[in-house]
């Protein structure tokens, strides 16, 4: 089957899926978990291996529902059209050997503004992964991503010098919500995406540390079989083994080394505060 005939048997699937969710919405659950970030760090990857684990459920035919970034104006209820039935999750639980989680991943909720309060709000306790990857990489791998999927037209060095341009009063319109979305803070942010600290203290304030697991990607995806149990016991999953293969990697030619010497040197102060919050120096800074 052809990827165009592939797309559209796709999309007609995710229609109908909407349409029987949001008749039995009242029937089904909210979830429990969430991967909420960061962009182009494994999250696709994780949600995978979860969605092996016979103790896991996510949203119907998709990886995210991005109800806490790109939909608030939609009900509780449209969010939870999303998810299994009670039905459904009582029965994976009895032929299960312990805990049922439903949950989701989209990437951009550790990076929106007001997705943190959002979540606090409409899902009290939840559990919220977040992983991270050497911001350098990330944001190259972020600006290779954009460019395939047609949101970035510039070279890597002209996007960075237009990002602070693009972002300008961006974010701000978010919180004030004059405006819903912004293609430019979604996709055109390189550079302060990976200024993680930031975005991890505003969730840790939102949701609680407790209720918040940070995964150094370089070092999980080196030793799995050493960092997949954290993951299990942190959402209280038994430790099924379940492959660990990497998804939507792009190869890319190097960056040049004058330029990851200047990018390098502007997430020094932001790395030495993470490193503090965290408790441990990032792979990266090793």
């Amino acid at each position: 089957m052809s990827g165009t005939v592939k797309d559209a048997s796709r999309k007609v699937a995710l229609v109908a899926a909407d349409q029987l969710g949001r008749r039995t919405a009242k029937h089904r659950v909210l979830p429990d978990m969430l991967i909420v970030g960061g962009q182009r760090c494994g999250t696709t990857t994780l949600f995978k291996a979860l969605a092996q684990h016979n103790g896991f459920m996510g949203p119907t035919l998709r990886k995210g529902v991005h109800y806490f970034d790109l939909h608030p104006e939609q009900s509780i209820d449209w969010y939870r059209a999303h998810f299994p039935t009670r039905g459904a999750v009582e029965a994976a639980w009895r032929e299960g050997d312990g805990r049922v989680v439903v949950g989701e991943s989209s990437p951009y909720y550790l990076w929106h503004p007001l997705t943190a309060a959002r979540i606090a709000r409409a899902l009290p306790g939840v559990r919220v992964i977040a992983l991270l990857r050497d911001p350098v990489e990330r944001a190259y791998s972020a600006h290779a991503h954009e460019l395939a999927r047609g949101f970035e037209t510039e070279p890597f060095e002209r996007a960075l010098e237009l990002e602070t341009e693009r972002l300008a009063g961006e974010e701000e319109r978010l919180r004030t919500q004059e405006a819903q979305r912004s293609l430019a803070h979604q996709h055109l942010a390189y550079v302060k995406r990976g200024e993680y600290i930031d975005q991890l203290e505003r969730m840790s304030r939102a949701i609680g540390a407790e209720n918040m697991l940070v995964l150094d990607s370089a070092d999980f995806w080196a030793a799995p079989e050493r960092d997949w149990p954290r993951v299990t016991e942190f959402l209280g999953l038994s430790d099924q083994a379940v492959s660990l293969k990497r998804h939507n990697a792009r190869s890319r030619a190097p960056m040049g080394d004058a330029l990851r010497a200047q990018l390098d040197a502007h997430y020094q102060p932001f790395d030495e505060r993470l490193a503090r919050w965290w408790g441990r120096v990032p792979s990266w800074r090793r």
